[in-house]
């Protein structure tokens, strides 16, 4: 997904392989991804959404940019998973990355300029907006399996 305040940015959807950059769009607040070489459209992410970071993960902290060498902001996993926070509130990011110690950071969080490479996408294909689902197959009824 993208966070709601892309929404005036060009999207497109993530794919396996893609190498993202952690950014900043123009006439937004908020950071999110955008492909290499594709630096003003916002690649969105679907929940469960694999991520492999080029080295340690920053985010933004107030004691990292005073005090760098005590690690403040630095994630020291370079693995992470795509989630949605408070997707029931309209007010607030829900773009977050799960790492594998538990910790949730939201992506508009992250530090500019971050490389990560897509490993893997959700199995569970949804459509977007506006498509609709190939109908699915019905099991047969005990009636038809037994004739």
């Amino acid at each position: 997904m993208c966070d709601y305040s892309l929404h005036a940015v060009d999207t497109r959807p993530a794919r396996v392989g893609d190498k993202l950059r952690s950014a900043n769009f123009a006439n937004c607040f908020t950071r999110g991804f955008a492909a290499l070489g594709e630096p003003n459209v916002a690649v969105c992410l679907r929940p469960g959404t694999e991520l492999a970071f080029d080295r340690d993960v920053e985010i933004d902290h107030g004691f990292g940019r005073l005090l760098p060498s005590l690690g403040f902001g630095r994630i020291p996993h370079r693995l992470a998973r795509f989630r949605q926070l408070n997707v029931d509130r309209l007010d607030t990011h829900h773009d977050a990355l799960e790492f594998p110690d538990g910790r949730l950071v939201l992506v508009t969080r992250l530090c500019d300029g971050q490389v990560a490479t897509v490993l893997q996408l959700p199995a569970a294909e949804q459509p977007a907006l506006g498509e609709h689902a190939a109908p699915e197959a019905q099991a047969p009824s005990r009636e038809e399996l037994i004739a």
